[in-house]
């Protein structure tokens, strides 16, 4: 199935493991190759996450921050997370169909993790 969203707001809703309570994450939805391409280049801070979509790779190179990456298959399970530096460039996941991004270290706060389900929601 494939998924259709456009740039702007929405929500990332991390799915807890057995059924737990659902983390809601302001998210950023960047579909656009312009928008994909923006990405978080040149920001001091993330508010929540953004979607990148299309996407199975990314890089770090003129990023101020280090990030969390969350690599997304077809279905919105997560198959890898890492942390990169600024300055990387991060190796293409093959199953990946969506990258979700975020300051480092919240993702772990979220539940965010390998095997994880997640949903996403434009709001505009």
């Amino acid at each position: 199935m494939r998924r259709r969203w456009r740039d702007g707001p929405g929500r990332l809703a991390v799915y807890g493991s057995g059924g737990g309570d659902v983390v809601s994450v302001p998210l950023e939805i960047a579909t656009s190759y312009r928008a994909r391409t923006k990405g978080l280049l040149g920001r001091d801070a993330v508010d929540g996450a953004i979607l990148l979509s299309p996407a199975n790779s990314v890089h770090t190179f003129r990023m101020r921050i280090p990030i969390d990456v969350a690599y997304l298959d077809r279905n919105l399970d997560v198959i890898a997370v890492t942390t990169m530096k600024p300055g990387r460039l991060g190796m293409p996941r093959l199953r990946a169909r969506h990258v979700v991004e975020a300051e480092a270290g919240v993702m772990t706060g979220w539940g965010l993790g390998v095997g994880v389900r997640v949903g996403i929601e434009g709001v505009g």
